[in-house]
């Protein structure tokens, strides 16, 4: 059957498109996992590609194919080849992918060492002009205790569920449970999906004795990222919903060599 491609006809406008492709495409992956090997998720994933001013439109159904191709095993060390391949088959100049996906680590209770999986969302940024660019986020919630209100109150202080945003550019592959690990050891106290007692004392007690501000959150998670040589850039960034505002504290720190 002969059928009219209408995406390929010629478009007179001479406009080129940045960016044209599909969105939020909820999709199964299996990323690698540092204790089990490989783990299986649900990724939210977004797909681009430049489009020449001379074409009408690009050819969406491309995307879903080549993600069905590579669906076994979506992670930092293919993305490149995914990259390039997204850009051979839609004939374009770059291409840019978009990963989101729940990611769960199994953690013990500080006290009782109960178990539990700790889901965080983590993220994989990836574009490719004349070569490619990765970068690999986590979003990580912790506990912040307030030193302000430490040191002013008689007895007690207020504290904040935080969630820090950490992205970082690398030259070499390094997994997310590492990262995570970073940006959980700069917290008052971690987060656990499971607390009895004892474990609830201890960690309401650990976040007293180690306060913080979300200036402290970013500048010490990324004293920590200075010192990894492995990495080229990063972000950092620290939302602090507080306890006793109606508002939250916010704060931001950018460092490396820009792609």
């Amino acid at each position: 059957m002969n059928l009219k491609d209408i995406q390929s006809q010629q478009d007179h406008r001479n406009i080129e498109i940045n960016k044209v492709g599909v969105k939020s495409i909820r999709y199964p992956i299996t990323v690698l996992d540092k204790q089990n090997k490989t783990q299986h998720t649900i990724a939210t994933i977004n797909m681009y590609v430049n489009l020449p001013h001379h074409f009408k439109g690009t050819h969406m159904s491309r995307f879903v194919e080549i993600l069905n191709t590579y669906r076994k095993g979506i992670n930092v060390e293919n993305l490149s080849q995914i990259l390039m391949k997204m850009k051979e088959k839609l004939d374009s100049e770059s291409a840019h992918m978009e990963i989101t996906f729940p990611y769960f680590i199994e953690k013990q209770a500080p006290v009782t060492r109960a178990k539990s999986l700790m889901e965080y969302t983590c993220h994989i940024w990836g574009t490719h002009n004349k070569k490619a660019d990765l970068i690999v986020g986590v979003e990580v919630p912790m506990t912040t205790l307030c030193p302000c209100s430490k040191e002013i109150s008689n007895y007690g202080a207020h504290n904040q569920r935080s969630m820090v945003t950490a992205a970082v550019r690398f030259k070499k592959f390094f997994w997310i449970e590492d990262l995570i690990r970073i940006v959980e050891s700069c917290a008052s106290s971690e987060v656990y999906p499971l607390l009895k007692r004892p474990d609830e004392k201890f960690v309401t007690e650990k976040a007293f004795d180690n306060p913080m501000f979300v200036e402290d959150v970013v500048r010490s998670i990324a004293a920590r990222l200075d010192r990894d040589a492995n990495i080229t850039w990063y972000s950092v960034e620290s939302e602090n919903q507080e306890s006793i505002h109606n508002h939250s504290a916010y704060a931001f720190i950018e460092k490396g060599t820009k792609r």
